[in-house]
């Protein structure tokens, strides 16, 4: 698997509910924004265009989070991406999400299929995609 890369992210005063804590649904961009960003060093240009350049599309098939710590307005977030898995036909990303070295606050992880942008069925991962992801 590539190495991880790390993403910072400062939370914004938009992504937080009126008492300051992040709304729910905030975190499904973060991670979804880390995993294009972290996809941005691993293929080496622009994350999901040149995901999009193997010729496949990449919809989510699967998404899970975990809450482990609040996290507030101006947090700086440390958040770590892996690839976890490759797999025939998807790729799994791990995204852990740390306000400190010993504070994790949330983890996900995000499995995408891949799909024939002609004929919408499900293809393999195609072979180049496969290596960067799984070197």
């Amino acid at each position: 698997m590539p190495n991880s890369v790390i993403i910072k992210r400062k939370v914004l005063f938009g992504d937080c509910d009126p008492e300051g804590i992040v709304y729910t649904p905030r975190f499904s961009y973060f991670v979804v924004e880390a995993v294009h960003d972290a996809l941005t060093v691993w293929l080496s240009g622009p994350g999901l265009r040149t995901l999009l350049g193997f010729n496949l599309l990449p919809p989510a098939r699967a998404f899970s989070l975990e809450f482990l710590h609040p996290v507030t307005w101006d947090d700086e977030l440390s958040i770590k991406v892996s690839v976890s898995s490759v797999g025939l036909h998807s790729f799994t990303f791990l995204v852990e999400g740390s306000l400190t070295p010993d504070v994790m606050a949330f983890t996900s992880s995000l499995t995408h299929v891949c799909v024939s942008p002609i004929t919408r069925e499900v293809i393999e991962v195609p072979l180049q995609l496969r290596a960067l992801l799984q070197p």
